[in-house]
Formats: C-alpha cells, sequence, structure tokens
C-alpha cells in the first residue's frame, strides 16, 4: 500500500503503485481527515467509477472515466444536499440532456449537447 502526505504529514491519499503510477483503487483525504474522493486509477489515469465529498460532509460529485476522461453518467450536488445537476459524458465532453436544479431541488434548466 502505498501512501501519499501533506507537507504536515498527514495522509492525503493511500492506493497501490505499478511502474511508478497510481494503480487500482485510491482514496484521498483531506486535511481534517475527511475522505475526499474514491476511485480507481489504471495505468496512471482515472478509470471506472469516482466519488468526491465536500469537506464539511456531503457529497460533491460523482462519475465515471475511461482512459482518464469523463465519459458515462455524472451527478453533482448542491452544498445543502439536493442535485445540482445531471447528465452524461463521451470522452470528456457533455452530451446528450442535462438537467440542472435550483437549491431547492426545482428543475430550472435542461439542455442538449451533441
Amino acid at each position: 500500500m502505498g501512501e501519499e502526505r501533506f507537507k504536515d504529514g498527514k495522509l492525503s491519499g493511500e492506493g497501490e503503485y505499478a511502474d511508478g503510477e497510481r494503480q487500482g483503487p485510491w482514496t484521498f483525504y483531506f486535511r481534517n481527515g475527511r475522505v475526499k474522493a474514491q476511485g480507481v486509477y489504471e495505468a496512471g489515469q482515472l478509470e471506472g467509477h469516482w466519488v468526491w465529498h465536500r469537506e464539511g460532509g456531503g457529497q460533491l460529485q460523482e462519475g465515471a472515466f475511461a482512459d482518464g476522461e469523463q465519459h458515462g453518467p455524472w451527478r453533482r450536488w448542491h452544498s445543502n444536499g439536493n442535485l445540482l445537476d445531471e447528465g452524461s459524458y463521451a470522452h470528456g465532453k457533455k452530451t446528450g440532456e442535462w438537467v440542472t436544479y435550483d437549491k431547492d431541488g426545482n428543475e430550472s434548466k435542461r439542455t442538449n449537447h451533441r
């Protein structure tokens, strides 16, 4: 198990390395010790499903990667926990319909991406 640390010595990330690159499951932390992000690396690139959290608690965003690019469904949340937006990426670019919501959870916008 490999570890990465902040300058003050607190744990900032932990996971495996292969050939000097991040490989397999990794977890990253805020300085306060809470989980910042979790996901998988493949040959040093983000791969598969990832989840990010807010420093004060609650989810920030989640989505998938393929070959280091955003690819597949994505969702982000407002700081109050309500959904901010959702849609899909194809090879790093927004695609299809994206729906945006206000902080109260009401739909505020629909956008179609090609």
